[in-house]
């Protein structure tokens, strides 16, 4: 997939991940009774924080990682005709796996 957003600094470019449509009952959820996802897909990394002194600071998730994310967090983008989110590193909760 060809990316037309490089994140800045410290921010992650992530792609949510779906969560499932069926309950472990097996019931349908509409779309309006469904959560917003809170794993999601790196997709890109920024540029790179730096700390006080100047020097780069190395990211912890690497693209392609399966993060767990705040379900309201980042700004939203649209990159190649799909929906993104575009945060800070430091809203990355986790890495699933």
């Amino acid at each position: 997939m060809a990316n037309s957003i490089t994140p800045l600094g410290a921010r992650v470019l992530v792609k949510r991940i779906d969560a499932e449509e069926k309950t472990a009952g097996g019931i349908v959820l509409p779309d309006s009774a469904k959560e917003k996802p809170q794993e999601a897909q790196v997709v890109t990394l920024g540029t790179g924080g730096k700390d006080e002194d100047g020097k780069t600071i190395e990211f912890s998730v690497k693209v392609g990682d399966v993060v767990l994310i705040s379900k309201y967090g980042g700004t939203e983008v649209k990159v190649d005709h799909e929906d993104m989110l575009i945060l800070n590193e430091s809203d990355i909760l986790g890495i699933v796996g």
